[in-house]
């Protein structure tokens, strides 16, 4: 729950406005109705058939994001190759595959190449090793 407001600030910027999302009822504590996020509240939905590994999102424009959930008892191994595998845009595998196919994974295999900084970079975020590589326009120049 305290990570969502980050989430959602994320999505915004990559996305366009989140106006929705729609979570399990069971998966979640605290079933709140309406996020302040920024200037802007997000609607919260609560639904028994909304697979317990995945948030769906949906933008103004009604854009649905269906986001990868990976439960806070999975061990390091098995969210890095969850994330991973759910980053990777050759995915064909759905929230509840990835999930069970990163428990079933040998040790070796899940671990092998996964570097989570890169995981993290992949999902939006901004590793603290480096500094952001955005695009900043210069200013433009005073002609008088």
């Amino acid at each position: 729950m305290a990570e969502l407001p980050g989430l959602i600030l994320a999505l915004n910027e990559r996305y366009g406005p989140i106006r929705q999302m729609m979570l399990n009822s069971s998966t979640w504590n605290g079933h709140f109705r309406r996020l302040a996020v920024g200037t802007r509240v997000v609607r919260a939905g609560w639904f028994s058939t909304v697979d317990p590994g995945m948030l769906i999102a949906t933008t103004e424009r009604g854009d649905q994001i269906d986001l990868l959930v990976v439960p806070p008892e999975a061990t390091t191994a098995t969210a890095a190759i969850a994330m991973a595998t759910a980053a990777d845009p050759t995915n064909q595998l759905r929230a509840p595959a990835i999930l069970a196919a990163s428990r079933t994974a040998p040790t070796a295999e899940r671990s092998e190449g996964v570097d989570p900084g890169t995981v993290w970079d992949n999902e939006g975020g901004h590793s603290a090793r480096e500094p952001s590589r955005r695009h900043v326009p210069a200013e433009p120049a005073n002609t008088s």
